[in-house]
Order: structure tokens, then C-alpha cells, then sequence
């Protein structure tokens, strides 16, 4: 096999976890490779997102997202690791998504706009239409190119790390410190096995939807790097917390897509074929914003109840048209084009496998059980999610982790030229 990279840092993965680390590597100086198994980088997870990150909303503060957080997560959540997305998460908003990026999440008077999502307390939520995740990508991806320490390998598939207790001809260093020292990489368009060889390596995969029936992931989303972490002796935890969110488009032969919470936020209810809303039978508090694992059991008990396939999401009765064509153009159009207008139809919903609470266990920088191997966004499991993530915390706990990542790394190289 021919090696054909050597690099300070290859990033597995080009969403927003993979991508920030990136580029705050590359601001440091530190040559970086950015490998991902897609044709474009934009082919993510981040880039499906519809609803948006967390900030800091009017009343707000750190010790009451916790709280929401926490709730949210049946109370098995990492309190530490909340703590650092709570009170780093809304200053990297600003200063990486909104100042460096130039993001344009909505506003309202020149102010930023804060939408409320289900479990949240207080409306703490940026948007951008209900394309948040294109509009950070495209904003990554244009930095990540423009960048002149980052080589982009596109159509290559990760597939095993490199360790050398597993494939040194070396016998003795078997013995030795457990450590990753690259990745085995294929090259799709030459149909032949590569090595790249890093001073640290850096998981950024995303997660496992497509293993289920119905998903709101992406086809690369297939659990790659969590199979190779696994495979090199990886800590790996909490994986069966699969959340499930409750609302993806329904109909036979078509491909499910999600319906964002966002549109429950603005007051979308979810209600039977004759048009009577169930979830207070469930939660009479929240009702149709009680957590998503709370949501989906209920309208899986629902079907089962009813001998149905799917319940559906009215928006029509509870939200303006006005509102629906400003705030969610890509929701209506996705739905038009299966027939269904939201501004008059009730939208048929049922659950799909949306994310992996779990995944390779890190520490607060990212760093996992072997030496040199990171892991940042959804194939991570820094704790903050515990059994139930909370609505627009995933974006927020990438760009926290990408660059709290990058940091440790930046530091450890250094340390180790000197």
C-alpha cells in the first residue's frame, strides 16, 4: 500500500464538530486533513438541521438550561459536561458562528430572534429559517476550502485505525501504550487501501440512523467511526439511548424527512385523523413540547391504540400562514412536493431514529480512552445528552467540543515538538 499522507491532525468527518475543530487547528498553525467518505463536504448531518442552536435567551442563564437539560435527559446526564456547554456554548456562538462565520440567524427589530423548543424553559433558540444547519455549513465549507493549512481528501472512507498494538510488525509494541497513529483510508475513486499517518486523530463521523428502518440521517450516517473505535478497545458507552424524533413525514414509497420541533414550538400540535390533539393525555404540562422521547412513546402508543400507521402534525389551526411561508420555507416545500400544503392539510408523522446519545466516551476535551484519538459531535459521548438529548443541543455541543478539541490538541503537539 502506498502511503500518501503524513499530517499534524487528520479530522474524520466535515459536519460541524469535525469541521470547527478543523479550522481552530488550522488557525493555530497545524497542518490539517480533512477526510470525508462523501463526494462534498456539505453531505452531513449538520447540513439536514433544521431547527437551531442554543444561546442565551431573555431571563436565561446557565444553571436553568442545566436544569432544562438535565430533565430532559431522565436525570442521566453529565452535570460537568453540561456545565461546560452552558457556559462556553453562547460566547462560541457568538464569536465562531456569528462573528468569524457570518451567520445570519434570524432577527427581530435588529435584535437576535430566540424561538422555543420543547423542554426548554425560556425561548433560548437561534435560527435561520428552518435551514439552520445549511446555513452554517455552507459557511464552514467555504472557510474550510479557503483555508491554506487544510488539505481536503473527499470520496475516502475511513475504515480502521491505525494502532500500532494491532498492526506493527513490531511484536513487542503490543506491550506497549495503547495509541492511534492514523487511519486506514479508501479511496473510492482508485478502488485501493491508503495509510494516513497523524500525530492525533480526530473522530468526527457522526451517527448510526441508517441502521434503522426510518431516519432523519443522512445514508452516510452508518455508525463508521464508532465501528472503528470499538474495534481498536475504545471506551464506548450509553449506546442504547437511540433517540427517536417524533416527527418525520410519513407516506408509503416516499423517503421520511423531519419536521422540525420548531414548528411545535410555534404551536403546531399533534392530533388524530378528526383533528383532536392526544399529548396532554401524556404530559399535561408540556404536552406537545414534552421531551422527544416522551413525544415519540406516545404517538408509537397512540398507533398501537388506534390501529393506525401514522398520526399527523396540524399546523394549519394553530399556526398562521404567514408564519409557516416566512419562518418555514423548506419544511412546505419538502412537503409540497409529496402532496401535502401544510398552510390547509394536516402533515402525516411517525417517529425515525434521529440520534446517538452514546457513543466513544471523551473526557471535556474530547479525548478519548487511547492515546491520540478524539472524538467530537454525535459519534462522541461527552455526557451531555445522557439518556435523551435536548432539541437544538447537538449543534451547540459540536462547536463547543470541535473547538475545546482543538485546543487540547494544539497544546499537545507543541508540548511534544519542544
Amino acid at each position: 500500500m502506498e502511503t500518501i499522507i503524513e499530517t499534524d491532525v487528520l479530522v474524520i468527518g466535515s459536519g460541524i464538530a469535525g469541521g470547527v475543530c478543523a479550522l481552530q487547528l488550522a488557525d493555530s498553525g497545524l497542518n490539517v486533513c480533512l477526510v470525508t467518505r462523501a463526494k462534498e463536504l456539505f453531505d452531513t448531518n449538520t447540513n439536514l438541521a433544521q431547527g437551531g442552536i442554543v444561546y442565551r435567551g431573555l431571563g436565561d442563564s446557565p444553571e436553568l438550561f442545566i436544569q432544562d437539560a438535565m430533565r430532559a435527559s431522565s436525570n442521566q446526564a453529565s452535570i460537568k459536561a453540561l456545565s461546560i456547554l452552558a457556559e462556553e456554548g453562547p460566547a462560541l456562538v457568538r464569536s465562531i458562528l456569528i462573528d468569524r462565520l457570518q451567520i445570519a440567524f434570524d432577527q427581530t427589530n435588529h435584535e437576535l430572534s430566540f424561538a422555543n423548543e420543547a423542554s426548554h424553559s425560556v425561548p433560548r433558540v437561534l435560527h435561520a429559517k428552518d435551514a439552520t444547519g445549511r446555513e452554517i455549513t455552507g459557511a464552514l465549507v467555504k472557510a474550510l476550502k479557503a483555508h491554506p493549512k487544510i488539505r481536503i481528501e473527499t470520496e475516502h472512507t475511513a475504515i480502521d485505525l491505525l494502532t500500532p498494538s494491532h498492526h506493527s510488525q513490531n511484536a513487542q509494541l503490543k506491550y506497549g501504550n495503547h495509541m492511534c497513529v492514523g487511519v486506514y483510508l479508501f479511496n473510492q475513486k482508485t478502488n485501493k487501501v491508503v495509510r494516513c499517518f497523524s500525530k492525533k486523530t480526530v473522530l468526527a463521523t457522526g451517527g448510526v440512523g441508517q441502521v434503522y428502518l426510518r431516519s432523519t440521517n443522512p445514508v452516510g450516517a452508518r455508525g463508521d467511526g464508532l465501528a472503528m473505535a470499538y474495534r481498536a478497545g475504545a471506551r464506548i458507552m450509553n449506546m442504547e439511548y437511540i433517540q427517536f424524533h417524533p416527527t418525520t413525514f410519513f407516506k408509503k414509497g416516499a423517503n421520511p424527512f423531519l419536521i422540525s420541533e420548531a414548528l411545535r414550538g410555534a404551536g403546531a400540535r399533534l392530533v388524530h385523523e378528526d383533528g383532536t390533539p392526544f399529548m396532554e393525555k401524556y404530559d399535561a404540562q408540556w404536552k406537545d413540547l414534552a421531551p422527544r422521547d416522551v413525544v415519540s412513546r406516545s404517538i408509537y402508543q397512540e398507533m398501537l391504540t388506534s390501529s393506525v400507521t401514522h398520526v399527523y402534525l396540524d399546523a394549519k389551526s394553530y399556526v398562521s400562514k404567514t408564519d409557516l411561508e416566512e419562518k418555514f420555507p423548506n419544511i412546505l416545500e419538502a412537503c409540497f412536493k409529496e402532496g401535502v400544503d401544510p398552510r390547509y392539510d394536516l402533515i402525516p408523522v411517525v417517529p425515525g431514529a434521529h440520534y446517538a446519545c452514546g457513543g466513544v466516551w471523551v473526557n471535556g476535551w474530547g479525548q478519548s480512552s487511547i492515546q491520540n484519538l478524539y472524538a467530537v459531535g454525535e459519534v462522541s459521548c461527552t455526557g451531555v445528552h445522557g439518556a435523551n438529548r435536548l432539541a437544538s443541543t447537538s449543534l451547540l455541543e459540536g462547536l463547543v467540543w470541535g473547538k475545546r478539541a482543538a485546543q487540547q490538541i494544539q497544546k499537545e503537539v507543541h508540548q511534544q515538538a519542544q
